[in-house]
């Protein structure tokens, strides 16, 4: 019996690698006949697993796998300067934030005098696997009779409202009004930190996994959205298609980077707090850093903040 457990552990190593975490406890599980269903049971329900995958009826393990990673993730602790910034803005009531970069990178406060707080706003990096096996974003591009960022590119999402419960209700609350995107079909995985937009709106990226992209069909809020498109994720991590502008404020100087992209012949540019984010995002989903120099901006303390102010 010892030996009929051994022979099948060595036959479940390349299975063993490429199965999820949760699946891999179970499989675990299983060489101990009086804890588990035997193999050949869950052979059969992994080849079931890959079945529906492949029909569009459910995750592939790959997805599985990420959002099993994604669960996990923490945003990164501030350093030991941004921690005493942190610990007087608290004091004095005021404001973290920056343009286009998480907001523990650099902060960015006002006098508390002027009653100012950012507005909270959410959008959805909504992932799905793509034909070639890899991850792919959903975004939109703004409806050009908008008053603001008008014909820009965009993730779904937007300002929270009182009926939303969380971060995650806002984003996909909004992709639904935006997009037609189901909540139901997108399974929320992480939040990244806040991002502060060039108003001064305090975004938080929420990410989603849409396990049956292949039942999403979209239907853009004509008011609001004049084209859906995806994007594969991993362009955000790499220097092809990428350009940058060295921008300046309160004389520091940054980068602002801007992607092209071009698919069924249409021309795309994703560029500002969407790049920044979904470059953020990439940077998570791949366990790596982007192939260029981002170059954060190190603002130092704004004292004059009010509700009209913006950021170049």
């Amino acid at each position: 019996m010892q030996q009929a457990v051994s022979n099948n552990s060595l036959h479940m190593r390349p299975i063993l690698r490429r199965a999820s975490p949760s699946l891999l406890s179970l499989l675990r599980r299983s060489l101990i006949p009086s804890l588990a269903p035997p193999i050949p049971t869950l052979l059969s329900a992994l080849a079931i697993m890959d079945s529906r995958a492949q029909n569009g009826l459910g995750p592939s393990r790959k997805l599985m796998v990420l959002a099993q990673q994604l669960r996990l993730y923490k945003p990164p602790p501030p350093s030991d300067d941004e921690e005493e910034e942190e610990k007087i803005e608290e004091r004095e009531g005021k404001v973290v934030s920056q343009l286009g970069f998480a907001e523990s990178a650099t902060p960015v406060a006002q006098q508390p005098s002027e009653g100012f707080r950012p507005k909270r706003a959410a959008v959805l990096i909504c992932l799905f696997e793509g034909d070639d096996g890899e991850f792919r974003v959903i975004l939109t591009k703004r409806s050009s009779r908008l008053s603001t960022h008008s014909g820009e590119v965009s993730l779904p999402g937007g300002k929270a409202e009182e009926i939303d419960a969380s971060d995650a209700d806002t984003a996909t609350r909004e992709a639904k009004e935006e997009i037609g995107l189901d909540p139901s079909m997108v399974n929320v995985v992480a939040c990244l930190e806040p991002f502060l937009s060039k108003h001064l709106l305090r975004v938080i990226p929420v990410i989603g996994i849409l396990s049956n992209n292949k039942e999403f069909h979209p239907s853009p809020n004509a008011a609001e959205v004049e084209a859906v498109f995806d994007a594969p994720l991993e362009m955000f991590l790499k220097d092809e298609n990428r350009r940058c502008e060295e921008r300046e404020w309160m004389g520091e100087k940054y980068l602002i980077h801007l992607f092209d992209y071009e698919v069924n012949g249409n021309k795309y540019l994703i560029w500002g707090l969407t790049a920044g984010i979904l470059i953020r995002a990439a940077s998570i989903v791949y366990q790596k850093p982007p192939a260029f120099v981002e170059q954060n901006p190190k603002f130092k303390v704004l004292r004059n903040v009010h509700k009209d102010t913006t950021m170049p």
